[in-house]
Formats: structure tokens, sequence, C-alpha cells
């Protein structure tokens, strides 16, 4: 089975003051042992991931080093990122893999995401980057940088982060040579972020964009474009929740499209964190008639074989 499996970027980059280069290759190794025993398991995972921690770690870098390095656009510490945990997961991957007489070939693809330049996310910011603040330190952040900040977390006290443009994926760039390489039986990590956010220039050309893609609904593009058999999207709750943090929540353990776009307009589902995992699902069963799953890291093997997470059907 062919199935996109999505990663979230804060559980690879680690939580606090724990989120050096150790502490990301822990939990990538912990999110590899997963992926290692879906390809075991006779599986063949299409691995894309979040790069939000990762790309609000660079950006402050640079806001830091102002003036004595030259400053990246924002495309770029995508694509720069989208390198970094593509090389960790590919080298996790081949270490873990080593151990056994049969080859599992892994690769990583450098990948890009048309967008349309007129999207109305340009004008409403709302993808989360970088770390969380607490509502003092996101209202001088903004007012110092020029940034935008916003709630993403309804409790506690770092809720806030920045957000940044996050306009519809429309067709990855490199979809045919994505095909050309499942065919060859090769596992691979590929539209990391979201990927590199491009638009076609009147010339025809591919034009790097300042944006964020949300990684979900790129991971269900990808599906759709590659031809996935299913798509998988791993973050940390067992199963899709209603009532979120209320003393009626519940969970559901699977839900029609129908009732997924019901319950996202009735606000469900938090946008910037479920919201988008949710449409995803509902686009790639709505399109493909496939199998798709919200699950927990921990517990790939089972949701893919149906037995963990929220299943959604037509």
């Amino acid at each position: 089975m062919k199935v996109v499996v999505a990663l979230g970027g804060n559980a690879l980059e680690g939580q606090g003051d724990d989120r050096g280069y150790d502490a990301q290759m822990r939990n990538v190794r912990t999110a590899c042992l997963e992926l290692a025993g879906l390809i075991r398991g006779g599986h063949q995972p299409i691995i894309t991931h979040g790069n939000g921690p990762q790309v609000g770690d660079l950006a402050l870098q640079q806001e830091a080093a102002k003036g004595e390095v030259p400053e990246k656009p924002l495309h770029l510490l995508g694509a720069m990122t989208q390198g970094e945990i593509g090389s960790m997961i590919q080298r996790t991957l081949i270490n873990l893999l080593s151990d056994r007489s049969k080859t599992f070939p892994v690769v990583s693809v450098v990948t890009h995401t048309v967008v349309d330049l007129k999207d109305p996310a340009f004008s409403t910011p709302s993808k989360p980057i970088g770390p969380f603040y607490d509502a003092e330190t996101a209202r001088k952040l903004a007012a110092e940088t020029g940034i935008a900040v916003k709630k993403v977390k309804p409790t506690g006290r770092a809720a806030y982060r920045r957000v940044v443009a996050s306009p519809e994926p429309l067709r990855i760039v490199e979809s045919g040579v994505i095909r050309r390489i499942l065919d060859a039986g090769i596992s691979l990590i590929c539209s990391g972020g979201g990927g590199i956010p491009v638009a076609v220039a009147p010339n025809g050309e591919l034009v790097g964009v300042e944006a964020v893609i949300d990684k979900d609904l790129a991971a269900e593009r990808l599906a759709a474009d590659v031809g996935a058999d299913g798509l998988l999207i791993l973050t940390d709750v067992d199963r899709v929740k209603l009532d979120f943090g209320k003393p009626t929540e519940r969970e559901v353990e699977s839900m029609t499209v129908a009732q997924a776009r019901g319950w996202s307009a009735e606000g469900q589902f938090l946008p910037g964190s479920m919201l988008p995992k949710v449409e995803a699902c509902a686009r790639f069963v709505e399109r493909t008639g496939k199998k798709a799953t919200i699950a927990r890291l921990g517990s790939a093997l089972k949701a893919v074989e149906g037995k963990a997470g929220t299943s959604f059907t037509r």
C-alpha cells in the first residue's frame, strides 16, 4: 500500500528548552521507528512533514543577525528546513533498516508546490510558525517587528504564535518524478513543510512566494497527485475529538465527509491545528474514494490496518 504519511513539525522539534539538534534526532528516531515498521510491514510510505518551528527558528536567527548576514526570503527558509528534516529522516531510516538482508531504499526529494498569488490567504495571514509566546511577549513582538501574531491554542499561558499567509496548494511540481520513484519501489520523503511555495510567472517560470503552505492540505494534494492508496496524518491525539477541552469532550472513531464539513462549520476544530487535518482527509476521500486516517504518532501501522485513529469515509 502506497500511503502518504504526514508528520507534524512540532513533534519533530521538541518542546521548551529541549529543542536542539539532539532532541530533534531523538524525536525523528521515534517517528522513524513507526515508519520503518510500515516499510517492514510491506507498505511504501510517502513521507511528508511540517516545518513551522524550524522555519520560525531560522527567522529568529535572521532577525538576530540583521546587518551582519544577508536576509533570506521565507520560501528559501522553507527549502532549507525541507533539506534539514529530510536529511534527518532519511539517514535515520537508512540506519534503522540496514540490519535486514533485504534492501529498503529511501530518498528525499526537494519539492515545490504551486500557489495562486490572488489567493485571499495573502491578505489574511493564518499559518503558525515558530515558537509559542505568552500574550505580552506576542504583543511586544508584533509592535517591534510588524509581524502578525495570533492566538492558536484555546488554553495555556503560551498560546500565541507568529502567523504568515497560507495559500491553497494547487499542484505538486515534482509529482511526475515522484510517481517514477514510487514505481521503482522506493520510499521517499517529499513535500516537506507543504512544499516550497512557488507561483507561475507570466513567462511560465516558477518564482518563490513568501508564504507557508499547510502541510496537511499539501499532503492531501500530494496523495491525490501521485495516486497514493491512502492518507495518514499522525498527530499527538489518539482520535479526532468533538467539544475539545469541554466536559462533553469525546473521541470520534469514524466520520463521513458530510459530518466532517458540518462539524468544521460549527467550529469544532481549531484553525491551524485539527481543522486542516480534518479538511485534508475529507478532501482526499471526496476526491479519490480512498482511505484517510488521523491517528497518534505511535500507532501508524495499526492505523493503516484500520485498527486505530479516526477514519474518514464518503
